[in-house]
């Protein structure tokens, strides 16, 4: 039998603010538990929420981002439920009237192709504290720093039909919510969180089957093997005979399986109505444009630009822009060094190997943009080959100094001296009368021998373009 798989992910976008949603309470993380949660967090009678004008601002620059309608009234509603970390019994959200809704993105799949993601809303809420159980012996801690910390929960239609489609969808939101500055995308810190609905279907069906929830999952690999285990989970279910049950479920990594946590609640058991105590809010036209005009270039704009203005692959675009910080970098490595596909080779390679290597981003990177663009041009103009560079890379990496000085100290530059080279070879092929011969009778493999013999002999400093003509010319002679 042959099963679809349906998928629709809730993120939570921590909002970059100062201060939480409705308090003036401080959202800096690894605070001492229960430092920054004032009476206003903690739902202390008599007192009252006061909106914070940046998430509205943000929550904007989000559904601008994302081609959705920004509503021009929208409600704050209680949802009720006990919890020990929501001290006031009821949660602060958006419910029948969200601020963004009806969006859309559109992710790159694996064929060239892309697919269009439709986000059915996007609505502001409070955080709620965490429940702490590893440091209690018997107990549990309640840590309410995080309680009125302010996100945004993005909603999208279960329109994915992989666990890599979902990955593509969350990497590309991941990506726009940092290029928009409005998150800072921290998945440890749990500023960016994803609950994952999944069901499946037979092939051709239409209707949805009964879905599971995945909850509070902090890192793209742990998704796509949480929705992968979940699917297959569900699938040998039916197929047994047995029936899915809707509830929310844990992924536990270690073990690589899901767990029941709870049964899933549906909307009427939270008793949503509108709060009391904050109006509607109500945004004009022109607050609207003002954020437009200044929203930046997005990803999949900078991605077409890549793509257009420097002959880049949909596949290397596409890492390009994946940060701000790093389609920066890009364009100054090509200003500097005027070869784009080189500099997205060597940032894909050299660069992100070293950066994932010393677990750094790239705008702390040792090596500087200028840097590179000069590392760069110095093959281009045969300095240097491509295997020296990755030494002087190395050089700069340590802080050696710059490339020129790196490539003087060390006697790197590269042997483009024709007569030298020429020299070089017929002193090898003299050496090795066995190997010419057995080449010219037809073992052609052996002309990558003498190109390691000559490499060996010149240090690596070789020009590989001019050795491999004068080589191949000089094998040729008979």
């Amino acid at each position: 039998m042959e099963w679809e798989t349906v998928i629709g992910l809730e993120v939570h976008a921590q909002l970059a603010t100062h201060s939480k949603i409705f308090s003036g309470a401080s959202t800096a993380f690894g605070a001492e538990p229960n430092t920054q949660a004032c009476i206003i967090d903690l739902g202390y009678p008599g007192v009252l929420p006061v909106l914070n004008k940046s998430v509205v601002q943000m929550a904007i620059k989000l559904g601008l981002g994302i081609n959705a309608e920004i509503a021009k009234t929208s409600v704050f509603a209680r949802k009720n439920y006990f919890y020990p970390d929501l001290p006031k019994g009821y949660q602060i959200s958006q419910y029948e009237l969200p601020i963004v809704k009806q969006g859309y993105l559109d992710i790159p799949l694996s064929d060239g192709t892309s697919k269009r993601i439709h986000i059915t809303r996007a609505h502001l809420e409070e955080d709620a504290g965490k429940s702490l159980h590893e440091d209690f012996d018997g107990f549990s801690g309640i840590d309410l720093n995080r309680a009125g910390t302010p996100l945004l929960e993005i909603v999208s239609e279960p329109d994915m039909r992989s666990a890599k489609e979902a990955i593509e969808y969350l990497k590309a939101l991941h990506s726009l919510v940092r290029y928009l500055d409005i998150c800072d995308g921290n998945m440890q810190e749990g500023s960016f969180r994803c609950d994952a609905n999944v069901s499946v279907r037979k092939k051709g069906e239409s209707k949805l089957g009964t879905r599971t929830e995945l909850k509070n999952i902090n890192s793209f690999r742990y998704i796509e093997r949480a929705i992968n285990y979940e699917v297959e989970r569900q699938i040998a279910l039916i197929e047994s005979g047995d029936k899915v049950i809707q509830q929310t479920r844990l992924y536990d990594p270690a073990k690589n399986e899901t767990r029941p946590m709870r049964s899933k609640e549906e909307a009427n058991d939270y008793r949503y109505f509108p709060d009391p105590d904050l109006l509607p809010l109500v945004i004009s036209d022109e607050f609207i444009e003002t954020i437009r005009k200044n929203l930046p270039e997005l990803p999949v704009q900078k991605r077409q630009r890549f793509m257009d203005t420097y002959q880049l692959s949909v596949y290397d675009a596409t890492v390009m822009v994946s940060s701000r910080a790093m389609a920066d970098y890009f364009e100054t490595v090509v200003k500097v060094s005027g070869n784009a596909k080189l500099a997205a080779n060597w940032i894909m390679g050299e660069l992100s190997a070293a950066l994932n290597k010393n677990d750094l981003d790239i705008d702390a990177s040792p090596v500087s943009a200028e840097q590179l663009g000069k590392l760069i041009q110095r093959i281009a103009d045969n300095t240097i080959s491509g295997k020296i560079a990755k030494t002087v890379f190395e050089a700069m990496w340590n802080k050696e100094g710059d490339v020129d000085h790196i490539i003087e100290k060390h006697g790197l530059k590269q042997v483009t001296d024709t007569s030298a080279i020429e020299q070089l070879i017929d002193k090898i092929l003299a050496d090795n009368p066995g190997q010419v011969a057995d080449y010219r009778s037809g073992k052609d493999k052996l002309f990558g021998y003498f190109v390691g013999q000559a490499m060996k002999a010149s240090g690596g400093k070789m020009n590989p373009q001019q050795l491999n003509d004068i080589l191949k010319k000089k094998l040729d002679q008979k």
